[in-house]
């Protein structure tokens, strides 16, 4: 123990003595006054440190009762020590420097025992925090990371990061966002001008030979030129010289500063051109000149940017950014690119992360200098894989540090969060195009509400005609009344391949009069969901064509069942309804009990009739009950029908809900109908999520809700705002677009 006794006549006196031996930041331990002056007890500083180092955690050992009762009154014992002295001589058998001992032995225990309790008690990270980790490790920016962490759906939150279901997840999330070209022949069938441009040393004049043999391979030499613009390298044309004598092509010098359109008159016959253009840094100005001369003339040039994925993140993003505003300068557009030097990078994510947020459209990848071996299409999923090489197997080590070529430092706060929200709703948009059919349709509605009214009726329907590429597989017919309230009538439903709500409804009003007229307009469709039970001839069709039918009736319906007639009520008043699944009815989830029973109609028809009883699946109080009737020929496989058909019903609540909000805010400018077929179209999409289950349909869920800010109450309900809202917000996108380019023109 380094600690001394210091005695003077007074302080002044016994802390000069403590700066002469120990230096101006002496610790001191205790002073007390004695019969002689003051005597105080210190420590050198480094000293102090020594003694006051944590020891090693032991979490094996608990403290005592009787430590813990110390942590609580940390320096009672010290306490006692000092007030000994007072009522003892100074020499009893607790001297004055056993207290510096017990002080700092307290000090000691209660630091190691705060240790253990912030291990113990800090929180383990969140699966979202997990993801946010692992991708910015493997290099992708703060934004992405933040928005993909963000959409993780709760379902998936609550398992652990390693669940292959969350890696999964993140995977698809990755591949959504990364978009590519689909066909190679999309690219090479595709006859004009293409012209690679890009910095220095990316591989544009071996890119150019790739492609050049490709296309060769496809449609042979004839058809096909190979233009240089690089006068710069020595030997660049020599380069390029050669490859077009080994795919017997012809090649071509211009000038950088030259038009294409000189060219024209020695490019006759030739399909397919594509221009190796010189090099030029990003930071030179001459980058906007070399593009103004490609698109100067009267021949358009596909651009496609050439970006080596062994480059710097900082140095790959200043590349998108210029070249694009340099394309842009000059009227063109650059959306695709082609990954060079794929087998050099290090790390593929900082590439990735720069083409994601910037939308560009990756056509190739290469991975070394054989022509055309090392070029492959673009696959997503290959690209993600690499992305995420060597980071799967463990996502809880260390944290990353950022990198520090996020955008952030090329766009204040305000600028990122509107653009991070743009790229989320743009994803969100796409996967509802892909999810629900019609949604595009579902769109175009909304497009017509932005015209002029007295255009409405005639682009309505135009729209009507595109029913069909719904791909429809059935209908769920509404009542033909109007809606309580209202002083329309539902329209009608559509069903897609999987029988899950298409987008776009059926106006009734547009239809024919009578049941066989209508189910005749709607050919393409296999099911019929019915509001009532069709009889005659409607009836005796859709048995002759073995069609798919379910007809909801009343509990007063009359059937035979074993010769007797019997009310649908009284048939099913002492049956046991044992079969139950889950439902979501109206915003709730329910259980569905059911029975069912062969019957015959009037006319001998073989039916299968049902009861069904909606109950709470916590306290078995029943909430609503229906009788339906089927073809016997169905079996149990009808089931499936009237789930589709219970789920349906909360269509007209939302519809209702929707139709009140669009004319609050349209001002009663959009007509009628279009209003019901825009508010329909919304109900039906809500309805469709809400009623799905799978892994898809939760993460669209979620995108969704999260536009609201607040939890509601009903799923069904804040879907339908949320879409709403969603539509409305790309409306008035596009309006500030219009409204930008008149401006800024």
């Amino acid at each position: 123990m380094s600690v001394r006794r210091f005695i003077g006549a007074n302080s002044r006196d016994v802390m000069r003595q403590v700066r002469a031996a120990l230096g101006d930041e002496a610790l001191i331990v205790a002073n007390r006054r004695t019969d002689t002056g003051v005597e105080i007890l210190a420590m050198a500083e480094d000293a102090a440190l020594d003694h006051t180092a944590p020891p090693a955690p032991q979490p094996d050992i608990e403290p005592s009762r009787e430590r813990l009762a110390d942590v609580d009154r940390p320096y009672a014992h010290v306490a006692a020590a000092l007030e000994a002295p007072s009522t003892a001589p100074a020499s009893a058998s607790q001297p004055f420097e056993a207290v510096s001992e017990r002080l700092l032995q307290e000090m000691q225990d209660m630091r190691a025992l705060l240790a253990r309790t912030h291990v113990a008690s800090a929180p383990a990270p969140s699966t979202a925090q997990t993801l946010n980790t692992l991708l910015a490790r493997v290099g992708f920016g703060n934004e992405l990371c933040e928005e993909i962490s963000a959409a993780l759906p709760e379902s998936l939150g609550a398992l652990s990061p390693q669940d292959e279901r969350v890696l999964a997840w993140l995977h698809r999330q990755l591949v959504a966002r990364l978009e590519v070209l689909d066909r190679e022949e999309a690219f090479f069938d595709q006859t004009g001008i293409v012209a690679l441009v890009g910095p220095t040393g990316v591989g544009k004049t071996t890119t150019t030979a790739k492609l050049a043999a490709r296309f060769v391979m496809r449609h042979g030499t004839r058809p096909v030129a190979l233009v240089t613009t690089d006068s710069f390298r020595i030997g660049a044309h020599e380069q390029l010289r050669i490859y077009a004598r080994l795919l017997d092509t012809p090649m071509y010098a211009l000038d950088h500063e030259q038009p294409i359109d000189d060219l024209l008159g020695r490019l006759g016959g030739k399909q397919w051109v594509i221009i190796d253009t010189v090099g030029m840094s990003q930071r030179d100005q001459r980058v906007i000149t070399q593009i103004d001369q490609l698109q100067g003339g009267g021949s358009k040039v596909r651009l496609v940017l050439v970006l080596n994925a062994a480059s710097q993140p900082e140095t790959l993003e200043e590349v998108v950014l210029r070249y694009r505003q340099a394309a842009r300068a000059a009227g063109a557009e650059l959306d695709d690119c082609i990954i060079t030097k794929q087998d050099e990078a290090g790390r593929l994510a900082p590439l990735l992360d720069i083409v994601m947020r910037f939308g560009l459209r990756v056509l190739f990848c290469s991975n070394g200098q054989r022509v055309p071996e090392d070029m492959q299409l673009a696959e997503p999923t290959a690209l993600v894989d690499q992305a995420l090489t060597h980071a799967m197997t463990d996502v809880r080590e260390r944290e990353p540090a950022r990198p520090a070529w996020s955008s952030e430092a090329l766009a204040p706060r305000w600028s990122r969060e509107v653009l991070g929200q743009g790229r989320r709703l743009g994803l969100l948009m796409a996967s509802l195009r892909e999810r629900v059919a019609g949604f595009s349709l579902l769109e175009a509605s909304w497009d017509i509400a932005a015209l002029p009214g007295v255009l409405h009726d005639q682009r309505l329907a135009a729209l009507a005609d595109r029913y069909h590429e719904q791909r429809a597989l059935g209908v769920v017919w509404s009542p033909r009344r109007a809606e309580r309230g209202m002083e329309w009538s539902m329209p009608d439903l559509n069903l897609d391949a999987d029988g899950r709500l298409c987008a776009l409804t059926l106006l009734q009003h547009r239809q024919s009069a009578g049941w066989q007229a209508r189910i005749d307009a709607q050919r393409q469709a296999a099911v019929h969901l019915l509001p009532t039970l069709v009889e005659g001839e409607t009836l005796n069709a859709l048995e002759a064509e073995r069609l798919t039918w379910v007809s909801r009736v009343s509990g007063s319906q009359r059937v035979y069942w074993q010769g007797e007639r019997y009310a649908m009520a009284a048939l099913f008043d002492e049956a046991t309804l044992g079969h139950q699944v889950p439902v979501r009815f109206r915003g709730q989830s329910l259980s569905l009990y059911s029975a069912h029973a062969e019957v015959t109609d009037v006319a001998g028809q073989r039916l299968l009739a049902w009861r069904g009883e909606l109950r709470d699946p916590e306290t078995s109080r029943r909430v609503a009950k229906r009788y339906w009737l089927t073809p016997a020929r169905l079996g149990s496989e009808a089931l499936s029908l009237l789930i589709t058909q219970l789920q349906s019903e909360g269509t007209v609540a939302l519809t209702k809900r929707v139709w009140r909000a669009l004319k609050e805010s349209d001002g009663g400018e959009v007509s009628a109908e279009l209003r019901l077929l825009m508010a329909s179209g919304v109900a039906c999409v809500a309805t469709h999520l809400d009623s799905a289950e799978d892994e898809e349909a939760q993460a669209l869920q979620q995108d969704l809700l999260r536009l609201l800010g607040s939890p509601r109450k009903r799923r069904d309900s804040a879907l339908a705002d949320a879409i709403m809202h969603f539509l409305m917000t790309r409306d008035a996108i596009r309006q500030f677009g219009s409204v930008s380019r008149e401006t800024f023109a």
